[in-house]
């Protein structure tokens, strides 16, 4: 070949070497080093949330007050009569006068009462309640019914008919501002009373009752008694419809669980005195 055409024959060579380099050319592969590509965040839209709608609460309300059907009556001898002739006569009538004393007893009486299922009158006297209000909400709110004893515990026999007034009446309104109830039944003390008395507690709806069968735990003292001779006492004059009186006193209270006791194994139930007509017959 002659030296011309040699050199024609390389420059021709060359020029596709270039040309092969050119197509061959590859773009670099993406490393992990690489600026990651943004992607686009789609945000859920917000779910409302449902209102919560208040049920109304209904407002306290005071129960309202057992409705007891009467059943019994009081006649003239002051006992307890059922009004069906042929209802129960082993019946009798728990009361405690001259209270309210001491928180102990007024409790450890109603705890004794609660255990039996009986119920009785508590008669207070005014001057004790203005000094203890709160043994008079304890003996109301243990569903025990308070009594009117008088203000004072005098014989209201010979007082003056104003005098005998503010004795009912002012019993009668410290009782229904600490209560809400006025008392239904009235005691005299010593059981003495006179005409004017007794139209004077019948005009306040009240029944006017003193007892037929006494315990005379009255009659004893702190350095003489005895719980026994309670009990035995009442058990002697014991009968159909007997309305026993008992007082606030510590050997009554000693004695009232025995007493409750066997009086029951007598077959006597205990009158409650919700179910007590307010009139005599």
């Amino acid at each position: 070949m002659n030296k011309k055409a040699s050199v024609l024959m390389m420059s021709v060579m060359i020029l596709l070497a270039a040309c092969s380099a050119n197509q061959t050319k590859v773009s670099p592969i993406a490393t992990t080093n690489s600026t990651p590509v943004a992607v686009a965040t789609i945000t859920p839209s917000p779910v409302p949330m449902a209102t919560p709608v208040s049920t109304p609460v209904p407002a306290a309300t005071t129960p309202a007050p057992e409705v007891v059907k009467k059943e019994y009556h009081m006649n003239k001898n002051y006992d307890i009569v059922p009004n069906d002739p042929n209802g129960n006569k082993k019946i009798v009538l728990l009361t405690f006068d001259d209270g309210p004393k001491e928180q102990a007893m007024n409790q450890a009486l109603i705890d004794i009462l609660k255990k039996h299922n009986a119920k009785a009158i508590f008669f207070l006297n005014g001057y004790r309640i203005k000094q203890k209000p709160e043994l008079v909400k304890l003996i109301h709110n243990s569903g025990n019914p308070i009594g009117n004893h008088a203000w004072d515990h005098e014989n209201l026999k010979s007082m003056t008919n104003e005098k005998i007034d503010q004795q009912v009446d002012d019993v009668q309104k410290i009782v229904k501002e600490l209560t809400g109830e006025s008392p239904v039944f009235f005691r005299p003390p010593f059981g003495s009373g006179n005409d004017y008395l007794k139209a004077k507690v019948k005009d306040n709806k009240m029944l006017y009752m003193t007892w037929s069968n006494g315990s005379l735990d009255w009659d004893m003292t702190n350095k003489n008694n005895d719980s026994g001779k309670v009990i035995e006492n009442v058990m002697k004059q014991l009968h159909g419809g007997s309305n026993i009186l008992m007082h606030e006193l510590p050997w009554t209270v000693k004695a009232l669980d025995t007493l409750l006791t066997k009086l029951e194994e007598q077959g006597y139930s205990f009158v409650d005195p919700n179910a007590i007509e307010l009139e005599m017959k």
